[in-house]
């Protein structure tokens, strides 16, 4: 009986990928080639694999064949830096050093740690006689000399996008050599990538207190403050590093921004137009400029400002889309057409061009031309979340949790817990669906400042869910059925402490963050004495007006129709919830109540906050403040029914919403 001789079991594209390596490694180019190129029918895309066929198509000294490859390679990774690197010694195999120079720069500029890329730069320039620009790449090579071999590859594998090897590679080394700063610096700005913050903070923090004169540490430490909204310790370090070098442009721009989130924005337009003087073709510093003076209510100003971006950056589609969400701004003939223009180019960005369609779509929608807007709004929105990683099920699971953990048994065993202080106003819903207008009307009163959307609470509820969440069985908010009772004491203090930088002198202040609804137990917890409010809109018009609304960050549920039904329908599951186990605890104002008797809607919202009645909150459109959301220019007018019923001009277009919505359309306002 013949024995069946088993196949060798099949490689991976990594393990083929691994083996053209090897062979690269031996010199057999021929070999490496071939196998490499028989990959391309099954991932073409692949991007390891076209990099190794152009490699072993220079050394076989095919170098037109290989300059073919890397413009493959560059279709799909424009930003991979050793295509760049390979692109350059290419142009050094046919003696074309300008074009050399250019692919080698492109290649240094997305990764510094190329000694190799470093290493040909000194060459071409001493060649060339570019003694200065060659003094400059050799002192590159120096510094990539002195540090550890590990921490250059890794620090390349960074730069390329791969997180995974650099960390494998990273980790280990700083276990057996113990305190590298570099190192450490590094596997923090693994942590920044993958938005574990707090990583990221006890590194920096730990590197700084080894090396405390290490300024590009300490810019790292800043920036990570800054992207966790703490601002004013973002502003501290900024501070200690512009002491040392007052002109440092990367410098100043950050501490512009820290100064933005301070509310700080005279100050920051300052700062902005100082930076502008120097680099006047910077189009970025142009949109923050525009922001900071459009949040201040200088809209002529802001408008110039957009239209200096755009002029600097043409396909610019947060400039546009900036104009557009002025809400009163109006679009040229001439200015559709280069939004159009740019929107349909092969090379404009995805975020330009999710950014001009929604800004085609308000252009189009002011005209009246509903069937191209919502072309418009619909391609925008797919296009914004096709690059989203939301995931619905996250916030319904953490809902499900809410109703388990937080009963009234659980509220009634720990009364009286928290800070006593009555300071805090906290408005809560969905976006969109009025809170800017409640805020704007409370910040009127003489007893109250207005502040933002302040990010504290949900950073406490990071610290509560731990390091590496598994949001499939999350930790909180089962976790507060653990947390000590006096330590919600200690969170409501730090809350008023962390946010006293946004408050002036009035007693009372508004937290406007309106994701808060989700954490309306934890809020009861930290501040029994405080007063919540629940903006509520009617589902459609809320539901559309986030369709239509592009975000600068978050709220990444309002990019299709049934992520944006969806949540909807878990915020009125989570507010009946606290309605049952903490009866009268939030007040609910219907967006609609408030349109049609603001009177009487402003009279029951201060007699429940506690506060006598003020004229001057009639006049809310009045009142000179900051105001950064979407609504900034609307609540600078008197109150308007206009945007009630907008979303019935698409009722064409929106049947599926209305079906997934299902009986929301009922519930959200109980008889």
């Amino acid at each position: 009986m013949n024995a069946v001789v088993a196949e060798p079991p099949q490689m991976s594209v990594e393990q083929q990928v691994q083996r053209v390596r090897q062979l690269q490694g031996m010199g057999e180019h021929a070999q490496a080639l071939t196998l490499a190129q028989s990959l391309l029918p099954d991932v073409p895309e692949n991007r390891d694999a076209l990099h190794l066929i152009a490699k072993s198509q220079r050394y076989l000294g095919q170098v037109d064949e290989a300059l073919n490859t890397l413009i493959d390679l560059e279709r799909w990774h424009p930003h991979f830096s050793r295509l760049h690197e390979e692109r350059g010694h290419c142009y050094v195999v046919q003696r074309d050093a300008p074009q050399a120079i250019d692919a080698l720069l492109r290649a240094v500029n997305l990764n510094p740690a190329l000694p190799s890329s470093w290493n040909l730069l000194e060459g071409l320039y001493r060649m060339t006689g570019d003694h200065a620009n060659a003094a400059t790449a050799a002192s590159h090579v120096a510094t990539l000399k002195r540090l550890a071999p590990e921490v250059v590859q890794a620090t390349s594998l960074v730069s390329d996008g791969e997180l995974t090897q650099a960390e494998q590679l990273i980790r280990p080394y700083l276990q057996r050599t113990g305190h590298d700063v570099e190192g450490m610096r590094l596997l923090a700005r693994i942590a920044v990538a993958r938005d574990v913050l707090d990583d990221a903070d006890t590194l920096l923090t730990a590197v700084l207190e080894i090396a405390p004169d290490f300024h590009a540490a300490r810019f790292d430490y800043a920036k990570v403050l800054f992207e966790r909204h703490q601002y004013q310790r973002a502003c501290e370090e900024m501070e200690k590093l512009l002491a040392m070098d007052p002109q440092h442009l990367d410098y100043r721009t950050l501490h512009a921004s820290a100064c933005v989130g301070l509310g700080e924005h005279e100050r920051a337009i300052g700062l902005y137009r100082a930076l502008l003087r120097e680099i006047p073709g910077a189009a970025d510093l142009h949109l923050s400029l525009a922001h900071s003076l459009k949040t201040q209510g200088q809209r002529s100003d802001a408008i110039d400002a957009y239209h200096a971006a755009i002029a600097a950056r043409p396909h610019f589609g947060d400039a546009y889309w900036s104009l557009a969400n002025l809400k009163t701004y109006r679009f040229s003939d001439d200015e559709i057409a280069r939004m159009a223009a740019g929107e349909a180019a092969a090379d404009t960005p995805t975020v330009d061009r999710y950014h001009l369609c929604f800004a085609l779509g308000k252009a189009f929608e002011d005209r009246g031309d509903h069937d191209a807007s919502w072309q418009h709004y619909a391609r925008g929105n797919a296009l914004k979340r096709a690059e989203s990683r939301y995931r619905p099920e996250i916030i319904e699971t953490n809902t499900r949790r809410q109703i388990t953990v937080c009963t009234r048994e659980f509220f009634a065993a720990r009364a009286g817990l928290g800070d006593p202080s009555p300071d805090p106003i906290f408005i809560v819903g969905l976006p969109r669906a009025g809170s800017t207008l409640l805020e704007q009307i409370l910040a009127s009163h003489s007893q109250v400042d207005g502040t933002q959307e302040l990010a504290d609470i949900p950073r406490i509820v990071l610290e509560l869910q731990g390091r590496e969440p598994d949001f499939d069985d999350p930790r909180y908010p089962g976790v507060l059925a653990d947390v000590p009772p006096e330590t919600f004491r200690e969170l409501g203090g730090r809350y008023l402490r962390d946010t006293r930088i946004y408050r002036g002198e009035a007693p009372r202040f508004i937290d406007k963050m309106p994701n808060n609804f989700r954490h309306i137990g934890l809020i009861h917890l930290m501040f029994p004495n405080a007063k919540i409010i629940d903006a509520r809109r009617e589902p459609m018009a809320c539901c559309f007006s986030n369709l239509k609304q592009l975000f600068a960050s978050g709220q990444e549920f309002t990019y299709s129709m049934e992520d944006i039904a969806r949540y909807y329908r878990t915020y009125l599951d989570l507010m009946e919830h606290w309605d049952t186990v903490l009866p009268g605890r939030v007040l609910r104002v219907h967006h609609e109540d408030v349109v049609d008797d603001l009177e009487g809607n402003v009279r029951r919202i201060l007699d429940f906050c506690g506060l006598p009645f003020e004229a001057s909150c009639l006049d809310f459109h009045k009142t000179e403040r900051s105001v950064r959301t979407a609504s900034s220019e609307q609540v600078r007018r008197p109150i308007f029914r206009d945007g009630l019923d907008q979303w019935t001009k698409y009722a064409p277009y929106l049947g599926p919403l209305k079906e997934m919505l299902g009986d929301a359309l009922e519930r959200y306002r109980p008889v």
